[in-house]
């Protein structure tokens, strides 16, 4: 298993993607497929547990190579979902975040306290001083995660995510770290 670990707190930690958490990670993503749906065009196309496994390995090769991020998020040793940079901009110091969360563990504060250790870790790096998220008007808790750890809302790209049939509005928000 990969040695990356972004502690962030006694029992949370993010490790980075590794082809190891295949299956836990396919079980989680299928036992939360009906709601991601709602959230991602990604999970409509998850079929089989080699369909992960391809995935984790692109993912793998991303995150090796610096352009994108992915990370696993654990509690007290359980996986419990993932945070990511879709994209870095090096040049520009910026990361384009995401991250989905078990149902069953939401409201717990964990995708907060995981978020807040992340943009540390890689502000602390002098790696990435731009955070932003982008996300649905409609996702609401996505956007309370945003407002909730300091993000500033920078605008309203009209009809820019095609989700479930039709385009929509994705709020866009950002978190600047002076390095």
């Amino acid at each position: 298993m990969s040695s990356e670990i972004i502690p962030v707190s006694r029992d949370i930690e993010l490790r980075a993607v590794d082809e190891g958490y295949t299956a836990e990670l396919h079980s989680l993503v299928i036992k939360n497929k009906a709601w991601l749906q709602t959230a991602f065009d990604w999970a409509q196309h998850v079929g089989s547990e080699e369909d992960t496994r391809r995935n984790v390995q692109s993912n793998q090769m991303l995150h090796q190579r610096g352009y994108a991020k992915m990370y696993l998020i654990f509690q007290a040793e359980e996986l419990v979902g993932v945070l990511s940079f879709n994209a870095i901009e090096p040049a520009n110091k910026a990361g384009y975040i995401g991250y989905w969360l078990d149902e069953g563990h939401q409201g717990q504060g964990i995708l907060s306290q995981a978020l807040q250790a992340f943009m540390r870790y890689y502000a602390g790096r002098g790696e990435i001083r731009r955070f932003v998220i982008k996300c649905r008007v409609d996702n609401r808790n996505s956007n309370s995660v945003a407002v909730r750890n300091g993000f500033t809302l920078e605008g309203c790209l009209r009809e820019a995510e095609y989700l479930n049939g039709r385009f929509d509005d994705v709020n866009t928000y950002a978190k600047i770290i002076p390095l």
